[in-house]
Parts: C-alpha cells; structure tokens; sequence
C-alpha cells in the first residue's frame, strides 16, 4: 500500500468513527458496465449506471440525504462480493441490508413486491400492480420501477409486460436482455 493510499484509509476510518459519513461512495467494474454504489449506515442506498452523470448522482444523494459523502470502498466491500457472486451465477437472493430513503410510499410497495420476484423468474406489470393492492396500476408500477434507485439488486429486471414481451428498463434494454439472460430467462 503507497503512502497516499495509507492516508486515505485512515482519514476514512477517521472519518467514520466520528460518524461524519452519512453515505459511503466506491465504484466497481461489472459485466453490465461499472457501477457507483452508495451505503448509508442503515444499508445500500444507491446504484448507478455508468451512464448516469456521476456528479448529478452524488448532488441528488447530497440534497435528498446528506451532503457528507466520502469514498469509502471497504464499507461497500459486502456490496461488491454479492454483486461479483451474483454477476459469476453464485448469487441468487441479496442479504445485503438496503436503505429506501431515496424512495417514497407507493414505490418502495413496489420494490419491496418486486424483490420478492425469484431468480429466474419475471413477473409482468400487471403483476406487480396487484401485489401492491392497485390492479389497475400498472402504469404507476412501470413508473416506480423506472425510479429504482437500487437496480440489480432490486431485480426490477424481472419484471416485464403482460404476455411477456421485455418492456422498458431504467439501465437500457442491453442491460435488461443481459440480466435477464443470466439468470435463465
């Protein structure tokens, strides 16, 4: 380990034994392209595409959650090792912790629902619009799923039209096709 990178770790451990980091930042290469992952102390916040704008990301996380955000890649460690798991074929179900702080009511219902979705499986709009007690919100559904602020872990990849056609996806439909065929489908 250089010296930069000693001072580094120590200045974020520093930093968050004082509890001055509210969110933890590091990115990680994936076969679906690299990826921005954010942790807040109660779990996994944040993933970003590479083709989202790093810096709107992190200016959205600082206004909507706090604006102490510190690149720190060994609390995101567990993050990284499922999604690696998870990317190889070993990982079916997530256990990391997360956090729907960037998420309202109606679409952490449908996230939550749509987590429940097995590996392998899919489950179409309408689907989800009953699971969460509007059966005829389906549109919103698809609107909630389009806000994901945590996609692949929150596999709302697995969700699709009626019929079974891909539907839309927030990352792309490259992403979607990718995923999907990874697990099977």
């Amino acid at each position: 380990m250089n010296i930069d990178a000693a001072l580094t770790d120590r200045f974020v451990e520093r930093a968050g034994a004082r509890g001055l980091v509210d969110v933890a930042v590091t990115s990680m290469d994936s076969p679906i392209g690299t990826l921005l992952l954010m942790a807040t102390p109660k779990g996994l916040v944040r993933i970003a595409f590479e083709d989202e704008n790093r810096d709107d990301v992190l200016g959205e996380v600082a206004e909507q959650l706090s604006p102490r955000i510190l690149e720190a890649p060994r609390r995101l460690d567990p993050v990284r090792r499922e999604l690696d798991r998870y990317f190889a074929g070993r990982l079916r179900d997530f256990e990391v912790p997360i956090d729907w702080s960037l998420t309202r009511e109606f679409a952490r219902k449908v996230l939550r629902r749509t987590s429940k979705i097995p590996y392998g499986s899919v489950a179409s709009y309408k689907d989800v619009a009953v699971g969460v007690g509007t059966p005829g919100g389906a549109r919103a559904v698809g609107n909630a799923l389009g806000s994901n602020p945590i996609p692949v872990v929150v596999p709302c990849h697995r969700v699709v039209l009626t019929g079974g056609a891909i539907g839309g996806y927030g990352g792309g439909l490259p992403r979607k096709r990718w995923l999907l065929a990874l697990e099977g489908r």
